[in-house]
């Protein structure tokens, strides 16, 4: 009862006047939106629920994008809007095998620019801890989340051992939960308007770290990136949106130019602190009118 009366309340709001009136006063402003992975239709939901779009919503987004804002690269983050709409930038975190091999594509397809969150440590990997610990018909535990992200530094390795001695079953969620390998990887980076940022060596909370570690971090996934993808800019998102003023600095330090966190929602001001941009971080239960209403500034993204 109550998803249907949120779907009348977003339906009768989509086909008012107000999408299109809050458009207007968004001109100037952009909206950077977080994606993770793109999967299969027809793929019953998994792990970490939210992160796992649906190949067709997410093309529905990607056209919705193009009609209603002008969708720029990160490069023109700092650049004025010249079509009088406000502006998007298309961003994926973690490099998972299905927005490299459908997301990527569909990007392609429309002509639109994005730029894909890289740790290397992760590429390959069969699946990541949050999508191992979702019950099947659940979903993550806040719970198990909290203690994973705080209490173990979001360290993939101490998080498994910790639920193992808990005895917290693991769920394998099969081949959609993987991570892309590095040939995937490179493959979707040679593409014209698409390139790479940082996501740290091996995606742990850097607010959880000492300064030595989050520079190592930092420091590692910067080399190997470079020496491996000439499309990798001196852009960072930090894992989780896990940062403090330690974090800002060390990043500082080790040649970051641009850092994004998860929330926050719109970019209003080009000149903010370049190294904690707000971004939205698009949830895979949203429905189309629910995301027409969020990149419109209707509702709160």
């Amino acid at each position: 009862m109550r998803k249907a009366f949120r779907g009348a309340v977003e339906l009768a709001l989509a086909t008012s006047g107000l999408p299109a009136l809050a458009r207007r006063r968004r001109r100037g402003n952009t909206l950077v939106l977080a994606y993770h992975n793109v999967v299969p239709d027809a793929v019953a939901p998994f792990g970490d629920r939210s992160l796992h779009l649906p190949i067709g919503r997410f093309r529905r987004q990607l056209e919705a994008l193009r009609e209603t804002h002008e969708v720029v690269s990160l490069e023109q983050l700092d650049q004025p809007s010249t079509s009088g709409r406000p502006r998007a930038v298309i961003t994926f975190d973690d490099a998972y095998a299905g927005a490299l091999g459908l997301g990527v594509p569909a990007v392609l397809e429309l002509g639109l620019p994005a730029t894909i969150f890289v740790a290397p440590d992760l590429l390959g990997l069969d699946a990541m801890w949050w999508d191992l610990l979702g019950d099947p018909d659940a979903g993550l535990s806040p719970n198990v989340r909290t203690h994973a992200l705080h209490a173990l530094a979001g360290k993939g390795a101490a998080i498994i051992a910790w639920a193992r001695e808990q005895g917290i079953p693991l769920h394998h969620p099969g081949v959609h939960a993987r991570i892309g390998t590095r040939e995937e990887l490179l493959d979707a980076a040679r593409a014209p308007g698409i390139s790479l940022g940082l996501h740290t060596w091996s995606h742990p909370n850097l607010a959880c770290l000492a300064q030595r570690e989050i520079e190592e971090e930092l420091v590692r996934c910067r080399d190997w990136m470079r020496q491996h993808a000439d499309s990798t800019r001196p852009w960072l998102a930090y894992p989780y949106g896990g940062y403090s003023p330690a974090v800002v600095e060390a990043a500082r330090r080790t040649g970051v130019e641009r850092a994004f966190r998860v929330v926050g929602g719109w970019v209003r001001d080009p000149g903010l602190e370049p190294l904690a941009i707000p971004r939205f971080n698009v949830p895979s239960g949203l429905s189309d009118n629910g995301f027409l209403l969020r990149i419109s500034g209707v509702t709160p993204a």
